[in-house]
């Protein structure tokens, strides 16, 4: 055994789960147990679409030696992700949150009409009333939402 895992010790499931469900409830905020799936499953696969992109075009890069012009041929990639679309173009809005995640949504759904199309739901990204922009907006430590 090496020293450092004499200083593990055993974290069981059920309180690993516990804090997983706590950790969620935070992050779930104003929005009902029952509809929270609705708007964390298109956020998580906008996310890794997005990141699966970048991760592709990195790919192709190195693949042609730095080659801008062959990183934007299509065929390249599983799926077309418009400009301003991506995640961390979402990221970068301060208001009117929901509508640039619709957007960036609908227009990736578009895109991919025989694979992606009406892939992220129909969540009210837009009501305002129900999930304003604090809600969306990333988490800064220190500053007021």
């Amino acid at each position: 055994m090496t020293a450092q895992s004499d200083c593990v010790k055993p974290f069981p499931l059920s309180d690993l789960e516990s804090h997983l469900w706590e950790a969620a409830n935070i992050l779930r905020g104003p929005v009902d147990a029952a509809d929270f799936k609705t708007y964390v499953f298109p956020l998580l696969f906008l996310k890794s679409i997005s990141d699966t992109h970048n991760e592709e075009y990195l790919a192709v890069l190195k693949e042609s030696n730095g080659d801008l012009e062959f990183a934007q041929f299509s065929q390249n990639y599983r799926f077309k992700i418009p400009e301003n679309a991506r995640w961390t173009d979402v990221r970068t809005v301060t208001s009117n949150v929901g509508q640039a995640l619709q957007k960036a949504m609908r227009s990736i759904e578009n895109a991919n009409p025989n694979t992606l199309y009406g892939i992220f739901g129909d969540a009210p990204w837009t009501n305002l009333a129900f999930l304003g922009s604090p809600c969306l907006r990333r988490y800064e430590p220190g500053k007021e939402i």
